[in-house]
């Protein structure tokens, strides 16, 4: 949208705030409030940003370990850029409109360790091949009656949730929280981030949204504040939602997918869907190719925590192993044969702790990478599970950031600047939990040992 629209539409909103915010590392949205005169002055001029929020973890640690930003440089201001096409009016906050920003550097070009910017890389490198990609993310979540008090007082253990037992694709759950429920809606549709479907999940208080499919930086912005949203909606509500992979050692994890299609244009053709003979078109053959046999070392983007590994385990609808199968759940990657419009691929991989700039540049490396390599597809999983052919996944961050570290693809994808930086916050956070005494550890040698 041009400036010249923006300004009537703050007019005839009466729009007197702004809110910027950029996304960090671990997809958390960094932001602030300006003013409607600090905004026209950035419109033409930019504006700045600590780039400390590319310098610490998901708690406002300093990272010690990392190149672009720290004690040696003084944590400056990184410029940033407006991306006017991204506004948006705040349905549940009046006066108020909202953008994403693109951090630069100092020569004003991408920051190389922004996600934001590192997918804008891979779609770019995509459109140069004549593809344009179609993008949707869908996440499972928790939900909590707890607030920020509560939960620091409870030291994050025995919550309550929104509602008891197991109770997937319950009307009756849904029903019960429909004033909840149906302001997640309808806020989500007038925020520009509209929602396919909406039900709840086989857990206490789990529910699972699909995001309305968008093209290429439309789908991972609406995915990134479809996240920062939700908590927002249900703190409104007294509750907590949590995007956490694994938050209960007794219940199915959280899974984050990656729905993706490559088509000859904005306005054009799918080009994965395959009018009749085989299921997979020839370039969707190649796609998935390239999914499979670079999951192993993009997985530390796809599965970015401590805790996300320990989601993927057998028997609780996450992958093990680097495995495709024809609309099936149980392998890493779904085909999904369908219709013209909707024939698709699933990264199932993927947690719902992902930042979704990082997995969909992952996912959508992955499968271009395949196309350029002309790899053919092996065959499918029937039950991944017992896929013994299957090459296996790391199972823990340390492994996967080692993989990822080393990976000639993440760093021909992504480039050298982000991969070093990527993994050193990786690192980091395995150092912080090499450090940690859990609770497990407490209950089974305080006593005994």
């Amino acid at each position: 949208m041009n400036p010249v629209l923006i300004k009537r539409k703050f007019e005839e909103k009466e729009i007197s705030r702004v809110k910027v915010a950029v996304a960090d590392i671990d997809g958390v949205l960094r932001g602030k409030y300006i003013s409607v005169g600090k905004f026209w002055s950035a419109v033409d001029h930019g504006l700045s940003f600590c780039d400390v929020v590319f310098g610490w973890d998901a708690g406002d640690v300093l990272y010690d370990n990392v190149k672009l930003t720290g004690w040696h440089t003084g944590y400056p201001d990184t410029p940033c850029q407006l991306d006017l096409t991204t506004v948006r009016l705040i349905p549940w906050e009046p006066n108020a409109a909202f953008f994403l920003l693109d951090p630069t550097d100092r020569k004003g070009q991408p920051l190389a360790v922004s996600p934001r910017q590192v997918l804008k890389r891979v779609l770019g490198q995509a459109s140069e091949r004549g593809y344009t990609a179609f993008l949707a993310a869908e996440y499972e979540f928790f939900l909590f009656r707890e607030t920020p008090l509560s939960l620091h007082e409870k030291g994050f253990r025995r919550l309550t949730p929104l509602s008891p037992g197991m109770f997937g694709y319950s009307l009756l759950r849904a029903g019960q929280g429909m004033d909840f429920v149906v302001q997640v809606q309808e806020y989500l549709n007038g925020f520009d981030v509209p929602l396919e479907s909406l039900h709840t999940e086989t857990g206490p208080g789990a529910f699972e949204a699909a995001i309305t499919v968008a093209e290429g930086m439309a789908a991972a912005d609406r995915a990134v504040l479809f996240k920062a949203v939700l908590k927002e909606i249900a703190a409104r509500h007294g509750l907590t939602a949590t995007f956490m992979a694994k938050c209960n050692p007794e219940l199915p994890g959280s899974g984050g997918h990656i729905h993706q299609s490559l088509w000859d244009g904005p306005k054009g053709h799918n080009l994965f869907h395959q009018e009749e003979g085989a299921e997979l078109s020839q370039l969707m053959g190649r796609y998935v190719a390239g999914l499979v046999a670079n999951l192993p070392e993009l997985m530390a983007l796809l599965c970015p925590t401590i805790n996300s590994y320990k989601r993927t385990v057998p028997g609780v609808w996450a992958p093990v192993n680097a495995s495709w199968g024809i609309d099936n759940r149980t392998a890493a990657v779904r085909v999904i044969p369908s219709g013209p419009k909707s024939t698709r691929v699933e990264t199932r991989l993927a947690g719902a702790d992902a930042n979704p700039y990082l997995a969909m540049a992952a996912s959508l490396a992955a499968g271009l990478d395949g196309i350029e390599r002309n790899l053919n597809p092996t065959e499918p999983a029937v039950n991944a599970y017992a896929a013994t052919q299957a090459a296996p996944l790391p199972r823990n961050l340390a492994d996967a950031t080692k993989l990822f570290r080393a990976s000639a693809v993440a760093r021909r994808w992504f480039g050298d600047d982000f991969v070093d930086h990527f993994a050193a916050t990786r690192e980091w956070e395995v150092r912080q939990f090499e450090k940690a005494v859990t609770d497990w550890e407490l209950a089974r040698y305080l006593e005994t040992i």
